[in-house]
Order: C-alpha cells, then structure tokens, then sequence
C-alpha cells in the first residue's frame, strides 16, 4: 500500500511540475511572453487582466500541489 501512494505521490508530483512551468512560460510578462504565440487575441476578448488574474490563480494552486508533493514524498522516503 505504501508504494501506491509513493507512485501516486511521484505522479501528482510530475504533473504539477509540467503544468507548474507551462503556466509560468504562458505568463506574459514585459515581451508578452509565449501567451502571444498562441493567438494574443483571445486573451484580450476574455479580458488582458482577467485571463492574467485566472492564470496566476491556477499557477499558484499548481505551485501549491508542487509544494505538498514534496514534502509528502520526503516522508514517505525517509
């Protein structure tokens, strides 16, 4: 049973991580950052600072997941 949950554990961990640095590459930052590429437009018909405002959020939660995940396989490791 503890290696299910470790294996869970690494998965969740994996997960957050990529959706963790594609979500900061989307940021747009000072040059607009990649959330230009992929058609800027639609950004601005959900509105510049609400779509900012949503991807920092999921972000966050992301960082946050990333975080606990962490930590959980330490102690599971240990």
């Amino acid at each position: 049973m503890r290696e299910f949950i470790k294996v869970i554990t690494i998965v969740v961990n994996v997960v957050s991580m990529l959706a963790m640095i594609v979500g900061v590459l989307l940021h747009s930052g000072r040059g607009g950052g990649l959330s230009d590429m992929f058609g800027g437009g639609g950004s601005a018909a959900l509105g510049s600072a609400a779509a900012e405002r949503n991807l920092n959020r999921i972000t966050t939660v992301f960082a946050l997941v990333w975080v606990f995940t962490v930590v959980a396989l330490g102690l599971l490791l240990a």
